[in-house]
């Protein structure tokens, strides 16, 4: 009997413990043992990766599938088809966007009804927290949704609005009572202005990074008088990081991730009309984004991941007043952020610590976020020192809008396992839930 299906070695695979050479051996769907690079490990199938690294599979835990709803702006077999094609092995859906949002169990049956067999990795959902639906958080976290995502400013859907300060007291106390996580898009509504024309310079001046500390600090009080765990989202103002560092020092319990846009871009570089560019809270300036890699360095940003929010190009008019919010990334995240972390010192190790092991570690899936045994196979061959430049017309995105088009970035990923078998075409993922 052979005793093993797989093997992968790489001499620079990517463990907890850090790169090294190794052999990554696999049978049934989870990783049996990590060996040395040279050692004899009888297989049905062996890949040597030789100087390709080898990745854990990433964990995506901001991504607007969209579906049910507005499935023509993305939907479950594209995302995830991009996803696999970008080295993430499990995303978990944002309750908005999609119709109806995910914001009670009924919701939930309609997107899992939508999701089935059209998943190409594992899938997880946050439900979402709305005025009047605190009732409905206990059945949706029994359901297994890995945490409760609420706005603190209008989300720019109707059907998901902002929770005022009562209200979010009152969702935090639930979700502290649950032991469970609330996710928060922070920026303060009375500090956020109207962007009175089309440039990028008037909608930056109507989101200012004081909104975001503003709100940043509410929540952090809010949660310190609640002792609910909370996580701020896409943080793009580093005005946010002294907050962050002195609550947490304070013992309150808060993380914060940021987004692949706002590690790589920069407001100075923002063409005029290219909308593509536009997201809520919104790119800063280059000063900034150093800022913001100094926190991810420090551990006060613990998560990088998308904030996938695509849109048809219609929306996208070629003005930043008007033109939908959102950054299409999903497929992109991971040479995005190692084309600017190689250029700043930071290895594989690192990027693999942010855009899989804490990920995993926020939401609490199991099995997925490292390449260690008894873990899920999930695993990514990366081409680091590979060459390319972005054709938004030939990612996986249902819609061909991202501002990456036109990049030169560093990094391919050459082959995606999900579970012990290369991601091929065939809808193989399943649903992931909040371990009891």
């Amino acid at each position: 009997m052979i005793p093993y299906d797989l093997v992968v070695r790489s001499r620079r695979t990517v463990t907890p413990e850090g790169e090294r050479a190794a052999a990554v051996a696999v049978r049934g769907e989870r990783i049996a043992a990590v060996a040395g690079y040279a050692d004899r490990l009888p297989a049905a199938a062996e890949v040597d990766l030789g100087d390709t690294a080898l990745l854990p599979g990433l964990v995506d835990t901001h991504v607007h599938v969209n579906e049910p709803g507005r499935t023509h702006w993305e939907g479950f077999a594209s995302a995830t088809r991009a996803a696999a094609a970008g080295g993430v092995t499990a995303v978990v859906d944002m309750p908005l966007n999609s119709l109806p949002p995910t914001v009670d169990t009924d919701a939930l049956d309609a997107k899992l009804r939508a999701a089935e067999g059209r998943c190409h990795v594992d899938v997880g959902f946050w439900g979402g927290a709305v005025p009047g639906n605190v009732k409905d958080l206990a059945p949706l976290h029994e359901r297994g949704v890995f945490g409760f995502k609420c706005f603190m400013s209008p989300s720019g859907v109707e059907e998901f609005p902002p929770l005022g300060d009562g209200e979010l007291r009152r969702a935090l106390e639930e979700v502290a009572a649950l032991g469970a996580t609330m996710i928060v898009h922070a920026e303060d509504p009375a500090l956020l202005g109207e962007p009175g024309g089309p440039t990028y310079r008037e909608f930056l001046e109507s989101r200012p990074g004081a909104a975001e500390r503003g709100a940043v600090e509410r929540l952090v009080a809010l949660a310190d008088g609640t002792g609910a765990r909370v996580h701020v989202l896409h943080v793009s103002s580093a005005a946010c990081l002294g907050v962050l560092e002195e609550a947490r020092a304070r013992g309150v319990a808060v993380t914060a991730e940021t987004c692949p846009h706002y590690l790589a871009l920069a407001a100075e570089q923002v063409p005029e009309g290219r909308t593509a560019y536009k997201c809520c809270p919104p790119i800063r300036s280059a000063a900034n984004r150093d800022l913001l890699w100094e926190g991810l360095a420090r551990g006060v940003l613990s998560c990088v991941v998308s904030d996938h929010s695509p849109s048809t190009a219609d929306l996208k008019v070629p003005d930043f007043a008007a033109a939908w919010g959102g950054v299409s990334s999903l497929q992109l995240g991971l040479p995005v952020v190692w084309t600017q972390a190689r250029r700043r010192g930071f290895g594989l190790a690192d990027v693999a610590r942010w855009m899989s092991a804490h990920p995993a570690a926020l939401a609490g899936i199991p099995g997925k976020g490292a390449i260690s045994v008894g873990g899920d196979a999930d695993l990514v061959a990366f081409d680091p020192d590979a060459d390319h430049v972005v054709d938004a017309t030939r990612l996986h995105h249902k819609n061909p809008v991202t501002p990456y088009d036109g990049h030169a970035l560093k990094g391919a990923v050459l082959t995606t396992w999900l579970r012990g078998r290369p991601v091929d075409g065939e809808p193989r993922g399943r649903f992931l839930w909040r371990a009891r």
